[in-house]
Protein backbone atom coordinates (compact mmCIF):
# COMPACT_ATOMS: atom_id res chain seq x y z
CA UNK A 1 0.00 0.00 0.00
CA UNK A 2 0.98 3.44 -0.71
CA UNK A 3 1.72 5.61 2.03
CA UNK A 4 -0.80 8.51 0.85
CA UNK A 5 1.40 11.60 3.29
CA UNK A 6 3.94 11.33 0.52
CA UNK A 7 1.99 11.99 -2.25
CA UNK A 8 0.77 15.42 -2.14
CA UNK A 9 -2.58 16.42 -4.12
CA UNK A 10 -2.17 18.45 -7.27
CA UNK A 11 -5.40 20.69 -6.13
CA UNK A 12 -3.84 21.52 -3.08
CA UNK A 13 0.05 21.26 -3.54
CA UNK A 14 1.41 23.92 -0.38
CA UNK A 15 -0.59 22.37 2.36
CA UNK A 16 -1.20 18.90 1.64
CA UNK A 17 2.74 19.06 0.56
CA UNK A 18 3.38 20.37 4.18
CA UNK A 19 0.94 18.08 6.25
CA UNK A 20 2.75 15.18 5.66
CA UNK A 21 6.30 16.69 6.33
CA UNK A 22 5.07 18.03 9.75
CA UNK A 23 3.43 14.87 10.51
CA UNK A 24 6.50 12.59 10.10
CA UNK A 25 7.67 15.31 12.49
CA UNK A 26 5.07 15.11 15.20
CA UNK A 27 4.88 10.84 15.16
CA UNK A 28 8.67 10.59 15.61
CA UNK A 29 8.65 12.84 18.38
CA UNK A 30 6.28 11.03 20.07
CA UNK A 31 7.75 7.65 19.58
CA UNK A 32 10.90 8.96 21.06
CA UNK A 33 8.75 10.58 24.07
CA UNK A 34 6.59 7.35 24.29
CA UNK A 35 10.26 5.42 24.21
CA UNK A 36 11.56 7.31 26.53
CA UNK A 37 8.48 7.01 29.07
CA UNK A 38 8.80 3.11 28.99
CA UNK A 39 12.23 2.93 29.60
CA UNK A 40 11.50 5.76 32.83
CA UNK A 41 8.46 3.41 33.95
CA UNK A 42 9.26 0.69 36.41
CA UNK A 43 8.12 -2.83 34.95
CA UNK A 44 5.00 -4.05 36.38
CA UNK A 45 5.73 -6.11 38.91
CA UNK A 46 7.70 -2.97 40.67
CA UNK A 47 4.45 -1.21 40.53
CA UNK A 48 2.84 -4.02 41.96
CA UNK A 49 5.49 -4.26 45.15
CA UNK A 50 4.76 -0.70 46.12
CA UNK A 51 1.88 -1.22 48.17
CA UNK A 52 3.54 -4.03 49.64
CA UNK A 53 6.33 -1.87 50.83
CA UNK A 54 4.53 0.61 52.12
CA UNK A 55 1.93 -1.61 54.08
CA UNK A 56 5.72 -3.03 55.48
CA UNK A 57 7.16 -0.02 56.47
CA UNK A 58 3.72 0.47 58.10
CA UNK A 59 4.05 -2.85 59.99
CA UNK A 60 7.01 -1.48 61.08
CA UNK A 61 6.35 1.13 62.71
CA UNK A 62 3.83 -0.36 64.43
CA UNK A 63 5.45 -2.94 65.52
CA UNK A 64 7.67 -0.33 67.05
CA UNK A 65 5.08 0.91 69.10
CA UNK A 66 4.03 -2.31 70.18
CA UNK A 67 7.98 -3.03 71.42
CA UNK A 68 7.92 0.34 72.80
CA UNK A 69 4.55 -0.12 74.93
CA UNK A 70 5.38 -3.91 75.89
CA UNK A 71 8.76 -3.09 77.13
CA UNK A 72 7.12 0.23 79.45
CA UNK A 73 3.98 -1.38 80.21
CA UNK A 74 4.65 -3.83 82.80
CA UNK A 75 6.27 -0.61 84.87
CA UNK A 76 3.66 2.03 84.51
CA UNK A 77 1.03 1.63 87.48
CA UNK A 78 -1.96 3.31 88.64
CA UNK A 79 -1.51 5.67 91.59
CA UNK A 80 -5.06 6.16 93.90
CA UNK A 81 -4.89 8.75 96.30
CA UNK A 82 -7.64 9.36 99.35
CA UNK A 83 -8.01 12.43 101.47
CA UNK A 84 -10.46 11.81 104.37
CA UNK A 85 -13.29 14.10 105.47
CA UNK A 86 -11.97 17.35 107.46
CA UNK A 87 -13.81 19.07 110.47
CA UNK A 88 -14.34 22.43 110.15
CA UNK A 89 -11.22 24.91 111.36
CA UNK A 90 -12.12 26.78 114.92
CA UNK A 91 -13.56 30.07 114.57
CA UNK A 92 -14.51 31.70 111.06
CA UNK A 93 -14.22 30.45 107.86
CA UNK A 94 -11.86 32.13 105.44
CA UNK A 95 -13.17 32.08 101.87
CA UNK A 96 -10.59 31.04 99.44
CA UNK A 97 -8.24 28.91 101.66
CA UNK A 98 -10.73 25.67 101.61
CA UNK A 99 -9.12 22.80 99.69
CA UNK A 100 -9.54 22.15 95.72
CA UNK A 101 -13.17 20.90 95.41
CA UNK A 102 -12.55 19.58 92.34
CA UNK A 103 -9.47 17.58 93.14
CA UNK A 104 -9.67 13.71 92.03
CA UNK A 105 -12.12 15.03 89.25
CA UNK A 106 -11.54 15.40 85.55
CA UNK A 107 -12.23 19.35 86.53
CA UNK A 108 -8.85 19.57 88.38
CA UNK A 109 -6.94 19.65 85.56
CA UNK A 110 -8.89 23.18 84.38
CA UNK A 111 -8.83 24.44 87.91
CA UNK A 112 -5.82 23.46 89.92
CA UNK A 113 -6.09 25.91 92.19
CA UNK A 114 -9.42 25.61 92.98
CA UNK A 115 -12.38 28.10 92.33
CA UNK A 116 -11.43 31.42 90.45
CA UNK A 117 -11.23 34.29 93.04
CA UNK A 118 -14.57 35.83 93.67
CA UNK A 119 -16.44 32.63 93.80
CA UNK A 120 -16.69 30.18 96.59
CA UNK A 121 -17.98 26.65 97.67
CA UNK A 122 -20.08 25.80 99.85
CA UNK A 123 -19.43 22.84 102.11
CA UNK A 124 -21.86 21.29 104.56
CA UNK A 125 -20.92 22.53 108.40
CA UNK A 126 -19.49 18.99 108.87
CA UNK A 127 -16.68 19.99 107.13
CA UNK A 128 -15.48 18.95 103.22
CA UNK A 129 -15.96 14.94 102.53
CA UNK A 130 -13.60 12.98 101.90
CA UNK A 131 -12.37 12.98 98.20
CA UNK A 132 -10.40 10.53 96.00
CA UNK A 133 -7.93 10.74 93.09
CA UNK A 134 -6.52 8.93 90.17
CA UNK A 135 -3.55 9.36 88.61
CA UNK A 136 -0.44 7.68 86.77
CA UNK A 137 3.42 6.78 88.20
CA UNK A 138 6.29 4.23 86.74
CA UNK A 139 8.37 2.25 88.87
CA UNK A 140 11.94 3.06 89.15
CA UNK A 141 13.54 0.51 91.82
CA UNK A 142 12.95 -3.00 92.11
CA UNK A 143 12.43 -2.51 96.33
CA UNK A 144 8.91 -0.54 95.25
CA UNK A 145 9.87 2.87 94.64
CA UNK A 146 7.19 4.86 92.14
CA UNK A 147 8.32 8.50 90.71
CA UNK A 148 4.95 9.91 89.78
CA UNK A 149 3.74 14.22 90.10
CA UNK A 150 3.65 15.69 93.52
CA UNK A 151 -0.20 17.34 92.46
CA UNK A 152 -1.01 13.34 91.76
CA UNK A 153 -0.27 12.29 95.91
CA UNK A 154 -0.12 15.76 97.04
CA UNK A 155 -2.20 16.04 100.70
CA UNK A 156 -3.18 12.41 100.60
CA UNK A 157 -4.16 10.53 103.63
CA UNK A 158 -3.64 7.43 101.74
CA UNK A 159 -1.93 6.24 98.65
CA UNK A 160 -2.75 3.13 97.22
CA UNK A 161 -0.65 1.69 93.50
CA UNK A 162 -1.85 -1.12 91.41
CA UNK A 163 0.23 -2.46 89.11
CA UNK A 164 -0.64 -4.13 85.69
CA UNK A 165 -0.84 -7.37 86.80
CA UNK A 166 -3.34 -6.12 89.57
CA UNK A 167 -1.08 -6.80 92.42
CA UNK A 168 -1.94 -3.80 94.75
CA UNK A 169 0.46 -2.08 97.85
CA UNK A 170 -0.06 0.75 100.22
CA UNK A 171 2.41 3.46 100.32
CA UNK A 172 4.55 4.08 103.53
CA UNK A 173 6.10 7.00 102.61
CA UNK A 174 5.88 9.82 100.33
CA UNK A 175 8.28 12.50 99.46
CA UNK A 176 7.85 15.76 96.90
CA UNK A 177 9.02 18.38 95.82
CA UNK A 178 6.39 21.28 94.70
CA UNK A 179 9.12 22.86 92.74
CA UNK A 180 9.80 20.22 89.62
CA UNK A 181 6.17 18.90 90.57
CA UNK A 182 7.76 15.14 91.62
CA UNK A 183 7.28 12.87 94.20
CA UNK A 184 8.31 9.11 95.00
CA UNK A 185 6.01 6.79 96.96
CA UNK A 186 7.78 3.98 98.15
CA UNK A 187 5.51 0.72 98.84
CA UNK A 188 5.18 -1.61 101.63
CA UNK A 189 6.27 -5.26 101.08
CA UNK A 190 7.23 -4.77 98.09
CA UNK A 191 10.30 -6.66 96.23
CA UNK A 192 11.14 -7.81 93.26
CA UNK A 193 9.06 -5.28 90.92
CA UNK A 194 9.82 -4.84 87.36
CA UNK A 195 11.75 -1.45 86.64
CA UNK A 196 11.50 1.13 83.51
CA UNK A 197 14.46 2.13 81.44
CA UNK A 198 15.44 5.55 82.29
CA UNK A 199 16.40 6.94 78.77
CA UNK A 200 18.40 10.79 78.33
CA UNK A 201 15.70 13.12 77.41
CA UNK A 202 19.01 15.04 76.28
CA UNK A 203 19.22 13.17 73.27
CA UNK A 204 15.45 14.31 72.38
CA UNK A 205 14.90 15.33 68.79
CA UNK A 206 11.81 17.42 67.24
CA UNK A 207 9.63 14.93 65.34
CA UNK A 208 10.47 12.03 67.60
CA UNK A 209 8.03 9.17 67.89
CA UNK A 210 6.65 8.70 71.60
CA UNK A 211 3.72 7.23 73.71
CA UNK A 212 2.08 8.31 76.77
CA UNK A 213 0.84 5.45 78.75
CA UNK A 214 -1.02 5.82 81.71
CA UNK A 215 -5.03 5.87 83.64
CA UNK A 216 -6.80 8.96 81.83
CA UNK A 217 -10.19 8.95 82.99
CA UNK A 218 -9.56 5.71 85.05
CA UNK A 219 -9.07 3.48 82.18
CA UNK A 220 -5.81 1.87 82.91
CA UNK A 221 -2.73 1.50 80.95
CA UNK A 222 -3.43 3.39 78.29
CA UNK A 223 -1.29 3.67 75.33
CA UNK A 224 -1.41 7.31 72.81
CA UNK A 225 1.38 8.07 70.33
CA UNK A 226 2.59 11.24 68.97
CA UNK A 227 5.64 13.39 68.47
CA UNK A 228 7.86 15.56 70.58
CA UNK A 229 6.56 18.99 69.75
CA UNK A 230 8.37 21.46 71.37
CA UNK A 231 11.15 21.42 73.67
CA UNK A 232 12.14 23.87 76.63
CA UNK A 233 8.87 25.25 77.75
CA UNK A 234 8.27 27.13 80.67
CA UNK A 235 5.19 27.07 82.95
CA UNK A 236 4.34 29.50 85.32
CA UNK A 237 3.61 26.55 88.01
CA UNK A 238 6.94 25.21 87.73
CA UNK A 239 10.68 25.35 87.67
CA UNK A 240 10.88 22.90 84.64
CA UNK A 241 11.37 23.43 81.15
CA UNK A 242 8.88 20.58 79.59
CA UNK A 243 8.57 18.61 76.56
CA UNK A 244 6.10 19.14 74.32
CA UNK A 245 4.26 16.24 72.45
CA UNK A 246 0.83 15.88 70.93
CA UNK A 247 0.56 12.27 72.40
CA UNK A 248 -3.05 12.48 74.15
CA UNK A 249 -2.86 13.17 77.61
CA UNK A 250 -5.73 13.69 79.94
CA UNK A 251 -6.59 13.91 83.26
CA UNK A 252 -5.18 10.80 84.76
CA UNK A 253 -2.30 10.53 82.87
CA UNK A 254 -0.39 12.82 85.30
CA UNK A 255 2.31 11.04 86.73
CA UNK A 256 2.67 9.07 83.53
CA UNK A 257 5.84 8.02 81.54
CA UNK A 258 6.12 9.49 78.13
CA UNK A 259 8.45 7.21 76.53
CA UNK A 260 10.19 6.87 73.40
CA UNK A 261 10.50 3.61 70.59
CA UNK A 262 13.25 1.79 72.98
CA UNK A 263 10.75 1.48 75.82
CA UNK A 264 12.81 4.17 77.52
CA UNK A 265 11.48 6.64 79.88
CA UNK A 266 11.93 9.70 78.33
CA UNK A 267 9.65 12.00 80.31
CA UNK A 268 6.84 12.34 83.03
CA UNK A 269 3.64 13.63 81.70
CA UNK A 270 2.37 16.17 83.99
CA UNK A 271 -0.15 18.77 82.51
CA UNK A 272 -2.26 19.94 79.26
CA UNK A 273 -2.69 23.39 77.48
CA UNK A 274 -6.83 23.08 77.13
CA UNK A 275 -9.79 25.28 77.05
CA UNK A 276 -11.75 22.64 77.83
CA UNK A 277 -10.12 20.32 80.46
CA UNK A 278 -9.41 17.99 77.88
CA UNK A 279 -6.71 17.09 75.64
CA UNK A 280 -6.54 19.64 72.72
CA UNK A 281 -3.38 18.50 71.03
CA UNK A 282 -0.54 20.28 73.64
CA UNK A 283 0.93 17.92 76.67
CA UNK A 284 3.87 18.50 78.57
CA UNK A 285 6.04 16.46 80.36
CA UNK A 286 8.85 16.74 82.78
CA UNK A 287 12.27 15.83 80.72
CA UNK A 288 13.72 12.31 82.46
CA UNK A 289 16.90 14.11 83.13
CA UNK A 290 15.09 16.29 85.60
CA UNK A 291 12.97 13.65 86.85
CA UNK A 292 16.09 11.50 87.78
CA UNK A 293 18.15 14.04 89.00
CA UNK A 294 14.87 15.22 91.81
CA UNK A 295 13.82 11.91 93.08
CA UNK A 296 17.34 10.76 93.09
CA UNK A 297 17.46 13.40 95.87
CA UNK A 298 14.39 12.72 97.44
CA UNK A 299 14.91 9.09 97.93
CA UNK A 300 18.48 10.01 99.00
CA UNK A 301 17.38 12.47 101.61
CA UNK A 302 13.96 13.58 101.60
CA UNK A 303 14.53 16.58 99.90
CA UNK A 304 15.26 18.12 97.18
CA UNK A 305 18.81 20.59 97.78
CA UNK A 306 19.64 23.24 95.37
CA UNK A 307 22.27 25.56 94.24
CA UNK A 308 22.05 29.38 93.57
CA UNK A 309 24.41 31.93 92.71
CA UNK A 310 22.61 34.90 93.78
CA UNK A 311 21.75 37.02 90.95
CA UNK A 312 18.59 38.70 89.89
CA UNK A 313 17.57 38.84 85.94
CA UNK A 314 15.95 40.99 84.50
CA UNK A 315 14.35 41.13 80.78
CA UNK A 316 16.51 40.88 77.56
CA UNK A 317 14.71 41.90 74.24
CA UNK A 318 16.38 42.30 71.18
CA UNK A 319 17.17 46.17 71.22
CA UNK A 320 18.76 45.88 74.66
CA UNK A 321 21.09 42.81 73.82
CA UNK A 322 21.97 45.29 70.78
CA UNK A 323 22.79 47.87 72.96
CA UNK A 324 24.85 45.78 75.35
CA UNK A 325 26.62 43.99 72.31
CA UNK A 326 24.60 41.12 72.60
CA UNK A 327 24.49 38.84 69.18
CA UNK A 328 21.70 36.67 70.13
CA UNK A 329 19.30 37.91 73.19
CA UNK A 330 17.81 34.37 73.29
CA UNK A 331 21.48 33.50 74.54
CA UNK A 332 21.80 35.29 76.90
CA UNK A 333 20.32 36.21 80.43
CA UNK A 334 20.17 40.02 81.64
CA UNK A 335 21.80 40.76 85.56
CA UNK A 336 20.00 43.32 86.84
CA UNK A 337 20.53 42.93 90.67
CA UNK A 338 23.00 41.14 92.64
CA UNK A 339 22.31 40.06 96.49
CA UNK A 340 24.48 41.17 98.84
CA UNK A 341 26.92 38.38 100.27
CA UNK A 342 25.88 36.35 97.63
CA UNK A 343 28.57 33.66 95.78
CA UNK A 344 27.51 35.98 92.72
CA UNK A 345 28.83 38.89 94.42
CA UNK A 346 32.19 37.39 96.17
CA UNK A 347 32.94 36.38 92.24
CA UNK A 348 32.66 39.69 91.14
CA UNK A 349 29.50 39.95 89.20
CA UNK A 350 27.92 43.34 88.57
CA UNK A 351 24.65 45.05 87.37
CA UNK A 352 24.68 44.97 83.49
CA UNK A 353 26.78 41.40 83.53
CA UNK A 354 25.29 39.51 80.80
CA UNK A 355 25.29 35.94 81.13
CA UNK A 356 26.47 33.49 77.96
CA UNK A 357 27.56 30.39 79.91
CA UNK A 358 27.87 28.69 82.93
CA UNK A 359 31.04 25.60 83.31
CA UNK A 360 30.78 26.30 79.58
CA UNK A 361 27.06 25.16 78.80
CA UNK A 362 25.78 28.07 76.59
CA UNK A 363 22.66 29.82 78.54
CA UNK A 364 18.94 29.42 76.76
CA UNK A 365 17.25 32.05 78.78
CA UNK A 366 16.65 32.80 82.48
CA UNK A 367 14.69 29.22 83.13
CA UNK A 368 17.89 27.84 81.30
CA UNK A 369 20.61 29.32 83.47
CA UNK A 370 18.36 28.53 86.74
CA UNK A 371 18.22 24.90 85.60
CA UNK A 372 21.83 24.42 85.09
CA UNK A 373 23.45 26.74 88.00
CA UNK A 374 20.69 24.55 90.85
CA UNK A 375 22.06 21.49 89.55
CA UNK A 376 25.21 22.26 89.58
CA UNK A 377 28.06 21.19 92.50
CA UNK A 378 27.63 23.11 95.34
CA UNK A 379 30.81 24.15 96.85
CA UNK A 380 32.74 23.96 94.00
CA UNK A 381 34.01 26.89 91.74
CA UNK A 382 32.28 27.22 88.90
CA UNK A 383 33.07 29.08 85.52
CA UNK A 384 30.80 31.72 84.69
CA UNK A 385 31.08 33.24 81.19
CA UNK A 386 29.97 37.12 81.01
CA UNK A 387 29.74 39.69 78.49
CA UNK A 388 30.67 43.38 79.60
CA UNK A 389 30.90 46.78 78.19
CA UNK A 390 31.23 44.32 74.70
CA UNK A 391 34.15 42.18 76.43
CA UNK A 392 34.21 38.80 77.40
CA UNK A 393 34.72 38.54 81.00
CA UNK A 394 35.25 35.05 82.66
CA UNK A 395 34.40 34.48 87.00
CA UNK A 396 34.72 31.89 89.19
CA UNK A 397 31.73 31.62 91.45
CA UNK A 398 31.38 28.60 94.15
CA UNK A 399 27.62 28.51 94.42
CA UNK A 400 25.53 27.87 97.93
CA UNK A 401 22.40 25.65 98.74
CA UNK A 402 19.44 28.11 97.74
CA UNK A 403 18.60 29.59 101.20
CA UNK A 404 14.85 28.15 102.20
CA UNK A 405 13.72 31.91 103.09
CA UNK A 406 15.69 34.13 100.29
CA UNK A 407 13.85 36.90 99.90
CA UNK A 408 11.94 38.18 97.14
CA UNK A 409 13.86 41.82 96.64
CA UNK A 410 10.81 43.34 97.50
CA UNK A 411 11.92 46.13 100.01
CA UNK A 412 9.33 48.69 101.34
CA UNK A 413 5.93 49.18 100.83
CA UNK A 414 4.54 49.77 97.68
CA UNK A 415 4.15 53.60 96.21
CA UNK A 416 1.19 55.34 95.60
CA UNK A 417 0.96 55.74 91.44
CA UNK A 418 2.20 59.84 91.55
CA UNK A 419 5.20 61.07 93.90
CA UNK A 420 4.87 64.22 96.00
CA UNK A 421 4.85 66.67 93.36
CA UNK A 422 6.80 70.08 96.21
CA UNK A 423 10.27 70.37 95.24
CA UNK A 424 12.77 70.81 93.19
CA UNK A 425 12.56 68.48 89.82
CA UNK A 426 14.38 68.35 86.66
CA UNK A 427 12.82 67.32 83.46
CA UNK A 428 13.97 65.92 80.25
CA UNK A 429 11.97 66.38 77.28
CA UNK A 430 14.18 64.69 74.67
CA UNK A 431 13.46 61.44 76.94
CA UNK A 432 9.83 62.73 78.42
CA UNK A 433 10.69 62.31 82.11
CA UNK A 434 10.37 64.30 85.31
CA UNK A 435 12.77 63.04 88.57
CA UNK A 436 13.13 65.10 91.70
CA UNK A 437 15.36 64.00 94.85
CA UNK A 438 14.13 61.00 97.23
CA UNK A 439 14.47 62.80 100.27
CA UNK A 440 11.90 64.83 98.71
CA UNK A 441 8.58 63.07 100.40
CA UNK A 442 9.73 61.38 103.09
CA UNK A 443 8.78 57.72 102.30
CA UNK A 444 11.28 54.98 103.00
CA UNK A 445 10.15 52.22 100.38
CA UNK A 446 13.58 52.53 98.95
CA UNK A 447 15.54 52.97 102.28
CA UNK A 448 18.99 52.17 102.18
CA UNK A 449 18.83 52.72 98.16
CA UNK A 450 20.54 56.18 96.77
CA UNK A 451 19.09 57.94 93.26
CA UNK A 452 16.32 59.60 92.36
CA UNK A 453 12.37 59.90 91.96
CA UNK A 454 10.22 59.32 88.95
CA UNK A 455 8.56 62.12 89.78
CA UNK A 456 6.14 61.91 85.97
CA UNK A 457 6.66 61.08 82.27
CA UNK A 458 5.17 62.06 79.47
CA UNK A 459 2.32 59.74 78.28
CA UNK A 460 3.45 59.36 74.66
CA UNK A 461 7.38 60.14 75.73
CA UNK A 462 10.57 57.65 75.14
CA UNK A 463 10.17 56.81 79.42
CA UNK A 464 6.87 56.04 79.42
CA UNK A 465 7.26 53.24 76.18
CA UNK A 466 10.41 51.52 78.17
CA UNK A 467 8.12 50.86 81.05
CA UNK A 468 9.32 53.89 83.40
CA UNK A 469 6.61 55.08 85.95
CA UNK A 470 6.22 57.12 88.31
CA UNK A 471 7.70 56.31 91.93
CA UNK A 472 10.22 54.46 90.69
CA UNK A 473 14.09 55.10 91.65
CA UNK A 474 16.44 55.53 89.01
CA UNK A 475 19.67 54.60 90.66
CA UNK A 476 21.46 54.61 87.83
CA UNK A 477 22.43 56.12 83.70
CA UNK A 478 24.39 53.56 82.42
CA UNK A 479 27.37 52.72 84.37
CA UNK A 480 27.14 56.15 85.95
CA UNK A 481 25.41 55.77 89.35
CA UNK A 482 23.23 58.84 90.22
CA UNK A 483 22.39 60.02 93.44
CA UNK A 484 20.91 63.51 93.19
CA UNK A 485 18.97 65.08 90.20
CA UNK A 486 22.05 67.45 89.24
CA UNK A 487 24.44 64.19 88.62
CA UNK A 488 20.86 62.77 86.86
CA UNK A 489 20.80 65.97 84.59
CA UNK A 490 24.83 65.56 84.11
CA UNK A 491 24.22 61.92 82.96
CA UNK A 492 20.83 62.16 80.83
CA UNK A 493 21.98 65.06 78.89
CA UNK A 494 25.21 63.35 77.47
CA UNK A 495 22.81 60.64 76.33
CA UNK A 496 20.77 60.76 73.26
CA UNK A 497 17.26 59.28 72.21
CA UNK A 498 18.60 57.78 68.88
CA UNK A 499 21.06 55.89 70.94
CA UNK A 500 19.68 54.81 73.35
CA UNK A 501 20.57 54.93 77.04
CA UNK A 502 20.16 51.98 80.02
CA UNK A 503 18.51 52.88 83.07
CA UNK A 504 19.33 51.04 86.42
CA UNK A 505 15.83 51.38 87.50
CA UNK A 506 14.38 49.84 91.07
CA UNK A 507 10.93 49.20 91.66
CA UNK A 508 8.92 47.85 94.87
CA UNK A 509 9.97 44.67 93.37
CA UNK A 510 13.69 44.73 92.38
CA UNK A 511 15.81 46.32 89.91
CA UNK A 512 14.46 46.39 86.51
CA UNK A 513 16.62 47.58 83.83
CA UNK A 514 14.76 49.90 81.56
CA UNK A 515 16.28 50.98 77.41
CA UNK A 516 14.94 54.38 76.73
CA UNK A 517 15.67 54.96 73.17
CA UNK A 518 13.68 56.29 70.02
CA UNK A 519 11.74 53.61 67.85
Amino acid sequence: MKDIRSFPSPATPRSVAARPRFTCWLCSLMTVALAAAAFRAPPPSARADEPAEAMAHATALSKAFRHAAEVATPTVVVVRSETKARKPAAGRRQPGRQQNPFRGTPLEEMFPNGLPEGFEFNMPEGGGPPQSGVGSGVIVDPTGIVLTNNHVVEGADEVTVELSDGREFKAKEIKTDPDSDLAVVRLADAKDLPVARLGDSDKLAIGDWVIAIGTPFDLETTVSAGIISGKGRELSSSRARFLQTDAAINPGNSGGPLVNLAGEVVGINTAIASNSGGYQGIGFAIPVNLAKWVSGQLIARGTVERAYMGVKMGPLDARMATKLGVKDHRKAVLVSDVVPGSPAAAAGVQEFDVITAFDDQPVQGTRSLQEIVERSVIGQPHKLTVLRDGKVVTLSVSVKPLPTDLADGGGGRRRSDAADTGGKTYYSRDFGIEVREKNSTGDDTYEGFAGVLVDRVDEEGIAAAAGVGPGMLIRGVGKTDVTSIAEFAAAIEKESAAAGVLLRVRTPRGNVPLLLQRK
